[in-house]
């Protein structure tokens, strides 16, 4: 397999932002510490983790690879919630890889033919000394997985469950995105966008991004009037 980590097979790719230096670790700390750690001598080859919709798991799963590309290493993003509906051959050769990351693994539970597929590839996986990340919506006990053999690998390594942001985490969160950003994003600009916006993080930083280059354009501050105008609110 000659994929790099950055040109993924069936058009999945990285996003940019979703770095490690991008995330707010806030309860998570150890969890990222573990991510950043796998690809070293004393890292933890197999990691699971869960959360919730709109609780970051897919930005460290795609942080993590970012953090291979950065180390010369290869990686695999695969998020099985856009690619479950193909057959398991996506799992074919990934042994040559250095590290795989797989996403939604709740959305093909259930199917036989990815859970020998998955169980499969761990195997090869492990024997190949290489590292594997695996997220989904609930911990390995609470999935259903059906293939016995499967659901006993998913607890061989460590597992963590992602904390959520409060309220006052949500709002670091945006600040330091418009910090990376290189935006001036006022406090009680900050509020605002958290009192009338959506609820998601992602849907957020998807305004944030929507009011950096209205910004640009109309060479304007970011203030609560010029927000409600730029999105409409």
């Amino acid at each position: 397999m000659s994929t790099g980590p950055a040109q993924l097979p069936l058009g999945v790719g990285l996003r940019d932002d979703a770095t490690f230096g991008n995330f707010l670790p806030s309860g998570n700390a150890t969890l990222v510490a573990a991510l950043q750690r796998q690809l070293g001598d004393d890292g933890e080859a197999f990691i699971y983790l869960w959360g919730g919709e709109g609780s970051g798991r897919s930005h460290l799963l795609q942080a993590a690879c970012h953090e291979a590309s950065d180390r010369d290493k290869r990686a695999l993003y695969l998020p099985l919630g856009e690619l479950g509906h193909f057959p398991p051959h996506v799992l074919e050769d990934i042994e040559r890889l250095d590290l795989v990351v797989i996403d939604d693994l709740d959305a093909v539970v259930g199917r036989k033919r990815w859970e020998e597929g998955l169980f499969h590839a761990f195997n090869r996986l492990r024997d190949a000394g290489k590292c594997l990340v695996i997220a989904a919506g609930a911990s390995p006990r609470q999935l259903g997985v059906e293939l016995a053999d499967l659901a006993s690998r998913l607890t061989w390594g460590m597992t963590f469950h992602i904390e959520r942001l409060d309220d006052d985490g949500r709002f670091e969160a945006l600040q330091l995105r418009a910090r990376m950003r290189g935006m001036k994003l006022p406090d009680d600009v900050t509020r605002y966008i958290l009192h009338r916006g959506p609820r998601r993080l992602a849907e957020l930083f998807d305004a944030l991004e929507r009011l950096d280059r209205a910004s640009l354009s109309a060479q304007r501050k970011l203030t609560i009037p010029f927000v409600k105008q730029a999105l409409g609110w």
